[in-house]
């Protein structure tokens, strides 16, 4: 493995806020692809929620040089855009990380 960089598993919690019908409906109609047992650490992240849409996570494998808050700074980024974007009401909740590297040096 490069040691110039450090891999991350970052994950973003978050919870749904004032959902349109249209999100509502798309989420619902994507739900069974989103489900946690399907979910895995990606570059791009990983969206799971379950039915009842209250809360969701997005997971990210995050290959950063600085540090773990650099890691969790640009899911944390990444997470607001992504959802942003899809029209998605949200707030985040909570980031954490572990840094994968340091596991395989052990």
């Amino acid at each position: 493995m490069d040691d110039s960089y450090d891999v991350y598993r970052v994950t973003v919690r978050g919870r749904f806020v004032d959902l349109t019908d249209r999100a509502r409906r798309f989420l619902e109609s994507f739900a069974d692809d989103h489900d946690i047992f399907s979910s895995a650490f990606t570059e791009e992240g990983t969206l799971t929620y379950d039915e009842r849409l209250l809360f969701f996570n997005l997971r990210y494998e995050v290959r950063a040089a600085d540090s773990q808050a650099d890691a969790e700074a640009f899911a944390r980024a990444e997470a607001a855009q992504f959802l942003t974007t899809l029209d998605i009401g949200h707030t985040l909740t909570r980031v954490t990380s572990m840094n994968m590297t340091d596991m395989t040096r052990r």
